[in-house]
């Protein structure tokens, strides 16, 4: 189906969900930037909110979010009451302006809240946004979930849950400190279906100790239980960047062709199973929004990765989340006690970004297509030499438009980062397309 090419796979490359990426942020942007961006928003502009809450009652070694052990009552409530005070400021800065349509909960892990607290916020949010039609989405861990949760969210008008599963294997579960019995997500699929609220799953592959027959188990689990979206990551050990990282043995690893061969896998196991897929990692039954933004030319790429969400303004909340203007990116204090510290001295926490220059946004637009659509015009921007990924029959290069074919599917991140004008040769933040 691919075709293994190890050199192209041997540089890092960014995940682009967004362009310029965060390794570009620097600390002359921040609260400033961001407040004059909100004043600007237009009466009935579309916005994206996004809250962070960054604890987790248990740590999973290969995790690469912003979280922390929720492991005291006081840091969890003072957390809330601060983000309850951002919502406020950040509402009151945009007086009325701008449309709320989309909510989006991540973590870390949304109910390593209380559930009251969990309610509180989303609550402030709807009251002070006037966000009642908006669609929630809330990413949940499933080791952590109950009857009453699961009825919150269908009585709040949750739309959607993420649950991050990973894998079904026990002894992989073992090596990654996430131990999840597959029948207690079973029983949580079953009772989001009873409370009409459309599920989603994770799922790595790369995972110490995971084989080929490890990944099929899985996904044959996850088919039978039709969640509309699945995600299907490669697992990225950075151990160096993420010391949590380093309690994973990196020689049980499967190696870089194991993991090409886990990622084709996959593809062909979920699309005969009837799933769509979505940009390089995402897949989704036919009748999910995000399938069909897909077939109509409609799919974006945001900070969560693909999306259905056309907002062209993206609002985050809590420490570490990012915001997206037009021509800004600008992410919150990253620290939760120095986030605090900041709203309750009634700043807003912006600390780093950057400022897009009218180049940032013509090249993000390629990438953002390519990743998409699988195809751009590149207009003004330089064509780069793409002459090697034709000869490999990846991409179809036609005047000033760029087409991918089926065969690039695990070399898209490859091909687009060709039009990245920050990206570094030496540059090692980041993970391998596979």
């Amino acid at each position: 189906m691919w075709t293994y090419h190890p050199d192209l796979l041997a540089r890092p490359v960014p995940r682009y969900t967004s362009y310029p990426t965060a390794a570009q942020f620097g600390d002359a942007i921040g609260a400033a930037a961001m407040a004059e961006r909100l004043d600007q928003v237009a009466a009935d502009a579309p916005l994206s909110l996004y809250l962070h809450i960054p604890y987790c009652h248990d740590i999973c070694w290969y995790c690469g979010c912003n979280t922390g052990a929720a492991n005291k009552a006081q840091r969890l409530s003072a957390y809330v009451e601060a983000l309850e005070r951002e919502i406020a400021m950040v509402a009151a800065r945009l007086n009325g302006r701008g449309r709320v349509t989309r909510i989006a909960f991540g973590g870390g892990s949304p109910n390593s809240l209380p559930l009251v607290d969990f309610i509180r916020l989303l609550q402030q949010l709807t009251r002070c946004f006037e966000a009642r039609g908006a669609h929630v989405s809330v990413e949940l861990d499933p080791r952590r979930l109950d009857g009453p949760w699961i009825a919150a969210m269908a009585a709040m008008g949750v739309d959607r849950v993420n649950l991050g599963v990973q894998t079904f294997t026990p002894a992989v579960q073992a090596k990654i400190g996430r131990i999840q019995p597959l029948e207690m997500v079973e029983r949580a699929v079953e009772g989001f279906a009873h409370a009409g609220v459309a599920t989603g799953f994770d799922l790595m592959y790369g995972l110490p100790g995971q084989t080929m027959d490890d990944l099929a188990a899985t996904l044959d689990a996850s088919i039978a239980m039709a969640p509309a979206r699945i995600a299907l990551f490669g697992y990225a050990h950075m151990p160096r960047l993420l010391p949590r990282q380093a309690r994973i043995d990196g020689a049980e690893l499967p190696d870089l062709e194991t993991r090409f061969a886990m990622a084709a896998q996959g593809y062909a196991q979920l699309v005969a199973a009837g799933y769509q897929p979505i940009g390089f990692d995402h897949f989704a039954l036919p009748g999910d929004s995000m399938a069909v933004a897909a077939r109509e030319g409609r799919l974006r790429r945001n900070f969560q990765g693909f999306t259905d969400d056309d907002a062209g303004i993206v609002i985050g909340m809590g420490a570490s989340a990012i915001s997206a203007f037009p021509d800004l990116l600008v992410q919150n204090e990253k620290r939760a006690g120095v986030y605090r510290e900041r709203i309750a001295a009634g700043d807003l926490p912006a600390t780093r970004g950057i400022e897009r220059t009218g180049e940032d946004r013509r090249r993000g637009r390629i990438i953002e297509a390519l990743l998409c659509q699988g195809e751009a015009h590149v207009g003004t921007v330089p064509m780069p030499d793409l002459s090697q990924f034709e000869a490999m029959g990846l991409v179809r290069c036609t005047g000033d438009h760029v087409r991918l074919t089926p065969a690039a599917r695990p070399y898209a991140r490859v091909v687009a980062a060709c039009f990245d004008g920050w990206l570094q040769p030496a540059e090692k933040r980041f993970s391998h397309a596979i």
